[in-house]
């Protein structure tokens, strides 16, 4: 309780303004005075939240419980309406050992000015916790390893208090309405963002998309946007591209991180994630506030901020182009692909593009009555790859024509077999659903020809 205590206190002094955050930082008399107001505030967010006395945010502890507080705290001297108790919103995970593991979301909300879509909501979302402590002998003396998470992920809940202080300021700009959340026990397979759409949020089905901040303060080294190929959130991307802008995120097909858009992805919510990406010392206590990288990460935040103004106040983004395929749960045993710690790999790699374009454009057969008659079009083709390595179970989720739908079939079925995944440690079932597209093109003569696919 004395840890409670002394740090709800400090707390509470951070808020009232009689104590910078950042003090503990500071190397002189005159650190920070050339900072903008961006940056003394994202320092002031993340020498708070990665203090020593979080312990490191534990899913479940009280440093995950008091950076709630603080993130509440924040959201509401902002101005942004809290949903969420004083703490958060506390939900239960039962463990292994049969005891409940106690964790929370802060849940803030901005109301969209629309008429019509201001019941329509865009979730911007950054997970609250990190890896606790960890107790090693030194020279014989038991010495305890805080693990900080400056940038994993003090940096992602810096730049979401950031955006909501502007989302607050512009929010008769803003058509939808928008949900800031603080996810608890993210590394607990996303059991906040699983709790928020499954049990805490009634409405769940007006989500029209989400936006994850996850390790964004290392962007000197590299700023990406993965939206898990999404063409109506690359289309915001590259719209923003032609404009001017402070920084620009590279769009990967390759996650850097994997993290609670997951949850939403799952739930068939178009959802993008930033990050910088992975860095040495994440995983380590010394993923502390020296490594941060805070002009970058201004620019990062005026970039995130354009990308959700045209969001809130753009179409809905549609989860699968033309439709969202209802998938039923995967088998008993089975893992989606992307929940796996190692991802399988074909030929060496986890870009399930390498397995399309290695094996499955080229040695694709196009059905001739398909040519004859200019059938095209792509099938969504789900299958697992067992234990070990093999395909199997291949079936059609959303057929194009039968002719095109059969060869679909027989490539993937036909697959040399792959490096099978894990997870904890074990080899598992992983269950992938990839589209293959078939493509003509129209000869001189005005017939079709079969388009081969570039590598």
């Amino acid at each position: 309780m004395r840890l409670r205590f002394a740090a709800t206190a400090v707390l509470s002094a951070i808020l009232a303004g009689s104590i910078p955050a950042s003090a503990q930082f500071m190397k002189g008399a005159y650190a920070g005075l050339d900072d903008s107001e961006t940056v003394s505030a994202f320092k002031e967010h993340i020498s708070t939240i990665s203090a020593s006395i979080m312990e490191g945010r534990k899913a479940g502890s009280e440093g995950e419980a008091l950076t709630a507080e603080y993130v509440t705290g924040v959201l509401k001297s902002y101005g942004v309406d809290i949903l969420s108790g004083k703490d958060g919103d506390p939900f239960g995970i039962l463990q292994a050992d049969g005891d409940t593991l106690t964790s929370r979301n802060v849940v803030g909300f901005i109301q969209g000015s629309d008429k019509t879509l201001r019941n329509k909501y865009i979730v911007i979302g950054a997970r609250l916790d990190n890896l606790g402590t960890m107790h090693t002998k030194v020279d014989g003396r038991d010495v305890e390893r805080i693990f900080y998470g400056a940038n994993g992920n003090a940096s992602g809940l810096a730049m979401m208090l950031e955006l909501g202080r502007m989302l607050q300021t512009n929010r008769l700009l803003l058509r939808r309405s928008v949900l800031l959340i603080g996810f608890g026990a993210s590394g607990q397979t996303y059991a906040g963002a699983w709790y928020f759409l499954n049990r805490a949020f009634s409405d769940a089905g007006d989500i029209d998309a989400m936006i994850n901040l996850d390790i964004v303060g290392t962007g000197g080294k590299g700023f990406y946007a993965y939206t898990s190929s999404n063409a109506d959130m690359n289309a915001i991307v590259e719209a923003l591209a032609n404009e001017l802008q402070p920084i620009q995120p590279e769009l990967t097909g390759q996650e850097p991180y994997p993290s609670d858009h997951r949850a939403f992805y799952n739930s068939g919510i178009p959802s993008i994630l930033f990050s910088t990406g992975q860095y040495p010392e994440y995983g380590t206590d010394r993923d502390t506030q020296s490594i941060i990288d805070y002009e970058t990460m201004e620019r990062e935040l005026e970039y995130v901020y354009n990308y959700s103004v045209a969001l809130v106040n753009g179409p809905k983004p549609i989860f699968n182009p033309g439709e969202v395929v209802k998938k039923s749960s995967p088998g008993e045993g089975v893992v989606p692909y992307y929940d796996c710690d190692v991802r399988p790999s074909f030929l060496g790699s986890t870009d399930p593009k390498v397995f399309l374009q290695k094996w499955v454009y080229t040695y694709m057969k196009y059905p001739e009555e398909a040519v004859r008659n200019g059938i095209q079009g792509r099938v969504l083709v789900d299958f697992i790859i067992n234990e070990n390595g093999k395909v199997q179970d291949v079936k059609v989720l959303k057929g194009a024509d039968p002719l095109l739908d059969e060869e679909a079939v027989r490539i993937i079925s036909g697959s040399p077999d792959w490096k099978p995944g894990r997870l904890r440690g074990n080899k598992v079932k992983a269950e992938i659903s990839l589209y293959v597209e078939f493509r003509l093109e129209k000869k001189g003569s005005g017939s079709f020809g079969f388009k081969k696919h570039e590598n």
